[in-house]
């Protein structure tokens, strides 16, 4: 088995091949087009057929790269960059040079041996590109509301808007309304600020309604989650990237962050609160367990129980992070074997 390495890059992409002892056996760099991963291909066919890629796992400049080599019946694992580090750490060369790394991830595929494999991409990536631009477009719209306050204080410090009411078209409709009567330069920026902003809130709505209709169609069963509304399954959809590559919920627990980690010697066994994984899927936990501990009879049992159990109120939503890591994991994986499921 030849495996090999390949350190991505905006431009060009290194590989360094290796025998089954991390021997190097050649290495190329090759341009990030698909004339040049035909042209790698061919390289890589004097190996042998019993070959895989490593790629370390930075899609934003590996994915066409994964596209061509999947498309072409190739298998490829994708490496954790943390992984590299300790290679390169225990190798006995030093510095950093492409080479190096690439041949660091060639190493570090050899060494574990449950990587992720990647595929091509699916719905989960077409609605993650969407609940991104989304939040983009949230983000440049707040900024924008901020600059259009300030304005409007200037303009008359008596009358304001209320709190988080500029994301609404009856609002902007009116500041716009107060704004016609007012002259300067001040004034003119206001307008167009909140003409940008009406602009932006239909893109947002519209982008809402889309991402809906999607999530309705995938995950139907996490979207019956108690809590879990459409653009909270979008975002645990796209964050998860497919729930079969993890290969228990356990796993799934640890790599979105609600696994607690062992802290602990001698005979007391003490965990504590993990600050790793994936913060995003974290987070879209994280509204849920809230929204459940505000109604849910379920969830708002569990926190009374492990507060008189001694638990604080913040160690009983850790704990119901963690159930619902699990129901989530179950959930998408409901949803994803149905999808397979030809319908009778």
């Amino acid at each position: 088995m030849v495996t090999f390495g390949v350190d991505a890059h905006k431009r060009t992409h290194t590989i360094v091949a290796v025998d089954d002892r991390g021997t190097p056996l050649g290495q190329i760099t090759v341009g990030t087009t698909s004339k040049d991963h035909l042209g790698l291909l061919r390289w890589a066919a004097r190996f042998g057929a019993e070959r895989r890629w490593a790629v370390e796992d930075c899609r934003h400049l590996s994915r066409r790269l994964e596209r061509d080599l999947l498309s072409a019946g190739e298998r490829i694992v994708r490496v954790p960059p943390k992984l590299m580090a300790h290679v390169r750490d225990s190798a006995r060369t030093y510095g950093k040079s492409d080479p190096i790394d690439a041949l660091a991830v060639a190493r570090a595929a050899q060494r574990e041996p449950d990587l992720p494999v990647a595929r091509l991409d699916g719905p989960d990536r077409e609605l993650r590109l969407l609940v991104d631009h989304r939040e983009s477009l949230v983000a440049e719209r707040t900024r924008l509301i901020c600059r259009l306050r300030w304005h409007l204080h200037e303009l008359d410090p008596g009358w304001e808007p209320k709190a988080r009411s500029l994301d609404a078209q009856r609002t902007l409709d009116e500041v716009q309304a107060r704004l016609q009567q007012q002259t300067g330069v001040v004034a003119r920026l206001a307008r167009d600020l909140a003409h940008r902003c009406a602009e932006l809130t239909a893109v947002i709505n519209a982008l809402e309604k889309e991402i809906a209709q999607l999530v309705e169609k995938l995950a139907p069963a996490l979207l019956a989650l108690p809590g879990c509304g459409p653009l909270t399954a979008a975002k645990i959809i796209g964050e998860t990237a497919g729930v079969d590559r993890f290969k228990s919920r356990d796993a799934y627990a640890r790599y979105n962050g609600t696994a607690p980690l062992p802290v602990w010697s001698s005979n007391k066994a003490r965990h504590r609160l993990s600050r790793t994984g994936n913060r995003q899927l974290n987070a879209a936990l994280h509204r849920i367990a809230l929204t459940q501990a505000r109604w849910h009879p379920p969830a708002k049992a569990l926190i009374d129980r492990r507060k008189n159990g001694g638990n604080s109120g913040r160690e009983a939503i850790r704990i119901l992070k963690r159930r619902l890591s699990d129901a989530v994991f179950q959930a998408l994986l409901h949803d994803q074997t149905h999808a397979l499921v030809p319908a009778a």
